[in-house]
C-alpha cells in the first residue's frame, strides 16, 4: 500500500519545518513532536521517508556504510568495493524492544553452533543514514532513549559487552513523537533532541474538512491519490537533495553567532548545546531556503524550534517560547562600535554601557513573559513543504497559583463543601521542597523505572535461567559452566567447547520499576482550616515532583463532603496531576471510609489492567472520620483489615497544633502502614524509614 504524500498532509507546518531541517542537517539532533492524539504525528514521519533522496552503499556491507567517507566499518575495508543506490530507510523502534535489539548483540547461532564470536546488527545499523522512528518515546525506557540519543550525538555505535567489541557508524536522524498527557521525558532527555514542535488539531472548520477529504480520498484509492500529488513530491526531493548537498557551504558570520549567543543567553538556557543546535538549525534553514549566509530570519526559526524545552526548569513549566522576547533579543544590536573616541571628564548621569556596549539599566530578559506565550505563525520565508494553516505554536504558561483563602469559622466539618476554587493554595513547583522517597518492600518485576527494586531488563546481574521471556541477555559464564561437565560425553576431546540448547542460561538482572502511587487526599473542612489545606498541597507538589523523577503512574483521589472521589484515574502525565491538585476543592464533613473504600476499588482495578505495576498508596488526612453514621468505627473496621491486602501504605498525619488528637497515629497502626507527620516529609528532616523496615522485616 502507497504511503500518504508527505505533501498532501495538512497543517502542523512547524512540524514538518524541524522534520526538514533535521534531514538537511543530521547534526542538527533529530525532532521531539509533542501533541495530541489524532494530530498526524506517525503519518508525517513516515511520510518523510517518501522524499528523502536515495543513498549509495557499499554492496553487502551490513551497515549501509557511505563508500565516499571512511566509515571505520566492521565489515570493511571496502576499497573498490562494488555499490548500489537504495531509498533511506525508516526504522520504526518499539516501545517494547531490549537493549540489544536496538545496539546489536553476539550472534547466539554462530556462538553456540560453530564457536564463533560474531556480531549481529540492531536497529541503529538498520538505520544508518537514514530515520529511526520513535513513536511514543515518552513511554521508551530511560536508559534505551539515552542509548540513542548519544549514539544519534556520536554518529557512532559502540558495543562492549559478552566477548564482542564492535564500533560501527550510525548517523540516524532521530525521531520521536509523545503524547504528553501520558507522561513527560526526563529533561536530561528532553535537551537531547535538537529540535521539539507542539502539534494541535486546527480549529478552523474549513481546515479540518479538507483533512479529512484528503484522508478519504487516500483511503479509496491510495494510488491515485499519490500520482497526484507526484510532482509535489518530485520537488521536495530535489530541494532536500540541494540543501543538503550545500548546507556546508553556508557562512555562518561572526554577526550571527553574536546574536545565536545573544539569544540563547537572554532565555537563560542550560549549557552551551541550544547555541550549538540554533547555529546549525539556522544554517539548515538558510541552505532549505536557497541562502548563502545565515540572516536574522533563519536564527528567528531556528531559535522557536531549538530553544522552548530548553527553558524548563521543573517537570510543571509548560514548554513554549515568550516571542516578544526573542523578537527583542534579535533587534539588539550586538557590541555596537562607538563614533567617537571617550570622551574626558566626568561620567554622565544614568545608565552607563559595560564593557559590551549594553546598558547596565536596562531591562533583563528575565523580566519578559516567564510563563511562555502562544506561538505565533512563522514567517512566510519560512517555507515549509507542507500547504497549510499552521496548526500548533507554543504553549500557554501556566497560571500563576493564588495563595489558599484564609480559613473563616465555618471552616469545619459541618460546613457544606466550598466552590470549586481556580487554584486554591498549590505551592509554586519551585517552592515545592525535596521530598522524601517512599518505596515498595519487596522485589517486583514491573516497568522499569527509579523508585522499587525489581527483575528488570537491565540492572545489576543477580542470577541465571533457562526461561526465556525475550527480555534477557546471554549469561556466558554460567552457559559455559552448564555445558563443562558434559563435554566428555559429547565427544570432545580438544578444541572448542561443544554447546547445546539446554546449556543455555540467561542473565537475571535486578534494578528499579517504576510503580502506581495513589494519592488519597482528605479534602474535608478539618484539612482547610489553619491554612493546613496549603501545607497539604505543598507536600503532594513535593511528592508529584519525585514520582515524576521515578517515572510512575499516579492518581489522585479526593474525599470530602459526603463521598470520594477519583479526580485523576492514574495516569504517567505528573502534569496532569498538578493541574488536578490546583483546582482541588476542600469542605465539608470527612468521609473517611468512603475514601479508603475507593481507593481499594482503584488499586483492585488497576491491578487488572496492569498485574506486575506494585501499587503505593500515600494517604493524607488529620485521622478524622464525620461523615454518614458511625463514621470512625467503620473507617477503623476497614482499617484494621487493610493488612490483609498486601499494599503498601503510608500515611501522612496533617493534624497540626499543639493538642492532638492522634486519630492519624491510630489509623496508621490499624492499617500497618507507615506514620510520617505532614511537616517531615522533606527528606532532609527525617530518618530512612525504609531502612529501618527493611531492617525490622529481615530482623523478622
Amino acid at each position: 500500500m502507497s504511503q500518504f504524500p508527505f505533501a498532501a498532509i495538512v497543517g502542523a507546518d512547524d512540524m514538518a519545518l524541524a522534520l526538514v531541517l533535521t534531514t538537511v542537517s543530521p547534526e542538527v539532533g533529530g525532532v521531539l513532536v509533542r501533541g495530541e492524539k489524532g494530530t498526524a504525528k506517525s503519518t508525517m514521519v513516515r511520510a518523510l521517508a517518501e522524499v528523502l533522496p536515495d543513498v549509495e552503499v557499499v554492496e553487502r556491507c551490513r551497515f549501509g556504510c557511505d563508500p565516499r567517507r571512511d566509515e571505520r566499518c566492521p565489515d570493511g575495508p571496502h576499497d573498490d568495493a562494488p555499490t548500489r543506490m537504495r531509498p533511506a530507510r525508516l526504522v520504526e523502534l518499539p516501545v517494547g524492544a531490549t537493549e540489544d535489539r536496538v545496539v546489536g548483540s553476539l550472534d547466539l547461532g554462530k556462538a553456540l553452533a560453530a564457536g564463533e564470536t560474531s556480531f549481529e546488527p540492531g536497529l541503529l545499523a538498520q538505520a544508518h543514514r537514514g530515520l529511526l522512528y520513535v513513536d511514543e518515546v515518552n513511554l521508551l525506557h530511560d536508559h534505551l532513549v539515552d542509548l540513542l540519543l548519544d549514539a544519534a550525538a556520536m554518529g557512532r555505535n559502540t558495543v562492549e559487552r559478552d566477548g564482542v567489541s564492535v564500533s560501527h557508524a550510525a548517523r540516524v536522524t532521530l525521531v520521536g513523537t509523545m503524547n504528553p498527557e501520558e507522561g513527560e521525558l526526563r529533561p536530561q532527555l528532553l535537551d537531547r533532541f535538537g529540535l521539539t514542535v507542539e502539534v494541535r488539531a486546527s480549529r478552523d472548520p474549513q481546515h479540518r474538512a479538507e483533512v479529512v477529504r484528503r484522508r478519504l480520498a487516500f483511503d479509496a484509492d491510495p494510488i491515485a491519490f499519490a500520482d497526484r500529488f507526484r510532482p509535489e513530491q518530485q520537488e521536495l526531493r530535489s530541494r532536500l537533495h540541494d540543501a543538503s548537498s550545500r548546507v556546508a557551504s553556508v557562512r555562518l558570520g561572526d554577526h550571527a553567532l553574536a546574536t545565536i549567543a545573544r539569544v540563547c543567553a537572554g532565555f537563560d538556557v542550560d549549557g552551551m548545546r541550544a547555541d550549538i543546535v540554533t547555529a546549525r538549525a539556522a544554517r539548515a534553514h538558510a541552505a532549505w531556503c536557497g541562502r548563502d549566509e545565515v540572516t536574522k530570519d533563519d536564527i528567528r526559526v531556528a531559535a522557536r524550534l531549538a530553544l522552548p524545552h530548553r527553558r524548563r526548569r521543573n517537570p510543571f513549566d509548560a514548554p513554549g517560547l515568550d516571542e516578544e522576547l526573542l523578537d527583542r533579543l534579535l533587534d539588539e544590536d550586538p557590541d555596537p562600535e562607538p563614533d567617537d573616541p571617550e570622551p574626558d571628564g566626568p561620567e554622565p548621569d544614568g545608565p552607563q554601557p559595560d564593557e559590551n556596549g549594553d546598558e547596565s539599566a536596562d531591562e533583563s530578559p528575565e523580566g519578559g513573559d516567564a510563563g511562555g506565550s502562544p506561538g505565533k505563525p512563522a514567517d512566510d520565508r519560512s517555507t515549509t513543504p507542507a500547504p497549510s494553516d499552521r496548526a500548533g505554536g507554543g504553549s500557554d504558561g501556566p497560571s500563576d497559583h493564588a495563595t489558599d483563602h484564609p480559613a473563616g469559622d465555618d471552616q469545619s466539618d459541618n460546613a457544606a463543601p466550598t466552590e470549586r476554587p481556580s487554584a486554591v493554595g498549590v505551592a509554586a513547583p519551585n517552592s515545592a521542597f525535596r521530598a522524601r522517597t517512599f518505596t515498595v518492600r519487596g522485589i517486583g518485576t514491573g516497568s522499569a523505572g527509579r523508585r522499587s527494586a525489581a527483575i528488570t531488563s537491565a540492572g545489576r546481574t543477580i542470577g541465571s535461567t533457562r526461561r526465556a521471556d525475550g527480555a534477557q541477555r546471554l549469561h556466558l559464564p554460567a552457559t559455559i559452566t552448564a555445558a563443562a561437565p558434559r563435554q566428555h560425553e559429547r565427544g570432545r576431546r580438544d578444541g572448542r567447547l561443544r554447546f547445546a540448547t539446554d546449556d543455555v542460561r540467561l542473565r537475571i538482572t535486578q534494578g528499579k520499576e517504576s510503580n502506581l502511587v495513589l494519592f488519597a487526599v482528605d479534602a474535608s473542612g478539618s484539612m482547610g482550616a489553619r491554612q493546613r489545606m496549603s501545607e497539604m498541597k505543598t507536600a503532594v507538589m513535593s511528592l508529584l515532583v519525585d514520582a515524576y523523577q521515578r517515572r510512575d503512574r499516579v492518581g489522585v483521589i479526593s474525599f470530602a463532603g459526603a463521598g470520594a472521589e477519583l479526580v485523576l484515574p492514574p495516569t504517567g502525565s505528573v502534569e496532569a496531576a498538578a493541574r488536578c491538585l490546583s483546582d482541588l476543592p476542600h469542605g465539608g464533613r470527612t468521609p473517611l471510609a468512603e475514601g479508603l473504600l475507593r481507593t481499594l476499588a482503584t488499586v483492585q482495578v488497576e491491578r487488572l489492567r496492569d498485574p506486575h505495576r506494585r501499587p503505593l498508596v500515600v494517604v493524607l488526612t488529620d485521622g478524622r472520620a464525620t461523615a454518614g453514621p458511625d463514621a470512625l468505627v467503620r473507617a477503623r473496621e476497614i482499617a484494621t483489615a487493610w493488612p490483609t491486602l498486601g499494599l503498601q501504605t503510608v500515611i501522612v498525619d496533617c493534624e497540626s497544633g499543639r493538642l492532638r488528637m492522634g486519630l492519624a497515629v491510630d489509623l496508621a497502626a490499624r492499617m500497618g502502614a507507615e506514620h510520617v507527620p505532614l511537616e517531615r516529609v522533606a527528606a532532609t528532616e527525617i530518618v530512612d524509614v525504609v531502612r529501618r523496615s527493611t531492617g525490622a522485616g529481615k530482623a523478622a
